[in-house]
Protein backbone atom coordinates (compact mmCIF):
# COMPACT_ATOMS: atom_id res chain seq x y z
CA UNK A 1 0.00 0.00 0.00
CA UNK A 2 1.15 3.60 -0.22
CA UNK A 3 2.20 5.90 2.21
CA UNK A 4 0.22 8.27 3.82
CA UNK A 5 0.63 11.01 5.83
CA UNK A 6 -0.51 12.03 9.59
CA UNK A 7 -0.21 15.31 11.37
CA UNK A 8 0.47 14.76 14.99
CA UNK A 9 -0.07 17.85 17.60
CA UNK A 10 1.61 16.70 20.54
CA UNK A 11 1.37 18.43 24.08
CA UNK A 12 2.80 17.72 27.27
CA UNK A 13 4.87 18.75 30.27
CA UNK A 14 8.06 19.51 29.16
CA UNK A 15 11.35 17.48 29.94
CA UNK A 16 13.72 15.98 28.74
CA UNK A 17 13.42 12.55 26.62
CA UNK A 18 9.62 13.82 25.15
CA UNK A 19 11.11 13.65 21.24
CA UNK A 20 13.09 10.78 21.38
CA UNK A 21 9.95 9.12 23.37
CA UNK A 22 7.82 10.39 20.16
CA UNK A 23 10.46 9.51 17.67
CA UNK A 24 11.33 6.27 19.19
CA UNK A 25 7.20 5.09 18.14
CA UNK A 26 7.64 6.96 14.78
CA UNK A 27 10.44 4.57 14.06
CA UNK A 28 9.03 1.85 15.55
CA UNK A 29 5.77 1.29 13.25
CA UNK A 30 8.34 2.40 10.33
CA UNK A 31 7.08 5.97 10.29
CA UNK A 32 9.10 8.90 8.52
CA UNK A 33 9.50 11.71 10.41
CA UNK A 34 9.18 14.69 7.53
CA UNK A 35 8.79 17.76 9.10
CA UNK A 36 7.69 19.50 12.56
CA UNK A 37 7.23 22.75 14.47
CA UNK A 38 8.05 22.32 18.33
CA UNK A 39 8.18 24.89 21.67
CA UNK A 40 8.54 25.11 24.79
CA UNK A 41 5.89 27.39 25.94
CA UNK A 42 5.02 28.24 29.80
CA UNK A 43 6.61 24.82 31.34
CA UNK A 44 4.30 22.93 28.22
CA UNK A 45 6.20 20.63 25.25
CA UNK A 46 4.08 21.88 21.81
CA UNK A 47 4.47 20.28 18.78
CA UNK A 48 3.09 19.53 15.10
CA UNK A 49 4.64 16.97 13.28
CA UNK A 50 3.97 15.62 9.44
CA UNK A 51 5.22 12.06 9.28
CA UNK A 52 4.92 9.38 5.99
CA UNK A 53 3.58 6.10 6.85
CA UNK A 54 2.62 2.95 5.16
CA UNK A 55 -1.51 3.03 5.59
CA UNK A 56 -1.48 -0.63 6.99
CA UNK A 57 0.83 0.95 9.78
CA UNK A 58 -0.61 4.06 10.44
CA UNK A 59 -3.58 2.84 13.11
CA UNK A 60 -1.37 0.87 15.00
CA UNK A 61 1.17 3.73 15.17
CA UNK A 62 -1.85 5.79 16.21
CA UNK A 63 -2.45 3.63 19.22
CA UNK A 64 1.11 3.30 20.39
CA UNK A 65 1.20 7.33 20.54
CA UNK A 66 -1.61 7.12 22.55
CA UNK A 67 -0.32 4.55 25.06
CA UNK A 68 2.91 7.40 25.25
CA UNK A 69 2.71 8.58 29.17
CA UNK A 70 3.30 12.15 29.69
CA UNK A 71 2.09 13.46 25.69
CA UNK A 72 -1.41 14.00 24.63
CA UNK A 73 -0.87 13.24 20.74
CA UNK A 74 -3.69 13.59 17.87
CA UNK A 75 -3.68 12.51 14.48
CA UNK A 76 -5.13 13.30 11.47
CA UNK A 77 -4.48 12.02 8.04
CA UNK A 78 -3.47 14.51 5.57
CA UNK A 79 -4.19 14.60 1.63
CA UNK A 80 -0.86 13.69 -0.54
CA UNK A 81 1.67 15.80 -1.44
CA UNK A 82 0.91 18.85 -3.34
CA UNK A 83 3.14 20.78 -5.10
CA UNK A 84 4.29 23.96 -3.87
CA UNK A 85 1.09 26.53 -4.16
CA UNK A 86 1.99 29.45 -6.60
CA UNK A 87 1.79 32.62 -5.80
CA UNK A 88 4.26 35.60 -4.79
CA UNK A 89 6.44 34.43 -0.87
CA UNK A 90 6.17 37.34 1.56
CA UNK A 91 7.76 38.19 4.89
CA UNK A 92 6.29 40.67 7.62
CA UNK A 93 8.48 41.37 10.59
CA UNK A 94 6.27 43.52 13.53
CA UNK A 95 7.59 45.07 17.38
CA UNK A 96 5.43 47.19 18.85
CA UNK A 97 3.95 47.64 22.13
CA UNK A 98 2.40 44.52 23.48
CA UNK A 99 -1.12 44.26 24.04
CA UNK A 100 -4.56 42.76 23.34
CA UNK A 101 -5.41 42.24 19.67
CA UNK A 102 -2.51 42.98 17.57
CA UNK A 103 -2.57 39.63 15.88
CA UNK A 104 -6.25 39.76 15.22
CA UNK A 105 -6.17 43.14 13.37
CA UNK A 106 -2.80 42.09 11.43
CA UNK A 107 -4.51 39.00 10.22
CA UNK A 108 -7.35 40.60 9.53
CA UNK A 109 -5.93 42.76 6.55
CA UNK A 110 -3.96 39.73 4.80
CA UNK A 111 -6.98 37.79 5.06
CA UNK A 112 -8.87 41.19 3.63
CA UNK A 113 -6.36 41.11 0.54
CA UNK A 114 -6.61 37.41 0.26
CA UNK A 115 -2.90 36.38 1.82
CA UNK A 116 -2.52 32.96 3.40
CA UNK A 117 -0.31 32.56 6.76
CA UNK A 118 1.89 29.91 6.40
CA UNK A 119 3.96 30.13 9.40
CA UNK A 120 4.02 32.61 12.45
CA UNK A 121 6.45 33.09 15.33
CA UNK A 122 5.89 35.23 17.89
CA UNK A 123 7.66 36.15 21.36
CA UNK A 124 7.74 38.70 23.68
CA UNK A 125 10.51 40.45 25.36
CA UNK A 126 11.89 43.26 27.14
CA UNK A 127 12.74 46.76 25.12
CA UNK A 128 16.25 47.33 25.30
CA UNK A 129 16.42 50.71 26.78
CA UNK A 130 13.07 51.03 28.47
CA UNK A 131 12.43 47.39 29.84
CA UNK A 132 8.87 47.74 28.56
CA UNK A 133 7.34 44.35 26.80
CA UNK A 134 7.75 43.74 23.49
CA UNK A 135 5.81 41.92 21.18
CA UNK A 136 7.17 40.70 18.11
CA UNK A 137 6.11 38.50 15.45
CA UNK A 138 7.51 36.82 11.86
CA UNK A 139 4.86 35.69 9.41
CA UNK A 140 6.02 33.57 6.71
CA UNK A 141 2.93 34.62 3.72
CA UNK A 142 1.87 33.63 0.31
CA UNK A 143 0.04 35.85 -1.89
CA UNK A 144 -1.59 35.49 -5.61
CA UNK A 145 0.55 37.16 -7.96
CA UNK A 146 -2.28 39.71 -8.51
CA UNK A 147 -1.82 41.31 -5.01
CA UNK A 148 -1.86 44.75 -4.79
CA UNK A 149 1.37 45.10 -2.61
CA UNK A 150 0.70 48.85 -2.73
CA UNK A 151 -2.68 48.63 -0.71
CA UNK A 152 -1.79 46.21 1.95
CA UNK A 153 1.35 48.01 2.80
CA UNK A 154 -1.03 50.88 3.27
CA UNK A 155 -3.32 49.59 5.19
CA UNK A 156 -0.80 47.47 7.51
CA UNK A 157 0.91 51.08 7.91
CA UNK A 158 -2.17 52.75 8.61
CA UNK A 159 -3.04 49.45 11.65
CA UNK A 160 0.57 50.10 12.33
CA UNK A 161 -0.30 53.45 13.74
CA UNK A 162 -3.15 52.72 15.76
CA UNK A 163 -1.52 49.96 17.27
CA UNK A 164 1.87 51.84 17.73
CA UNK A 165 4.20 49.20 15.98
CA UNK A 166 6.47 48.68 12.91
CA UNK A 167 6.08 46.84 10.64
CA UNK A 168 7.83 45.55 7.73
CA UNK A 169 6.57 43.45 4.55
CA UNK A 170 9.03 42.71 2.32
CA UNK A 171 8.94 39.49 -0.94
CA UNK A 172 11.24 36.44 0.32
CA UNK A 173 13.80 35.43 -2.03
CA UNK A 174 13.41 31.92 -2.74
Amino acid sequence: MADQFLILTVIGDDRPGLVGKLSAAISAHQGNWLESSMSHLAGKFAGIVKVAIAAERAEALQAALAGLSGLRISGETAAGEKSAPAGRRLKLSLVGHDRIGIVKEVSQVLAHHAVNVEELSTHIASAPMSAEIMFHADIDLLAGPDLDARALTAELERISNDLMVDINLDEKIA
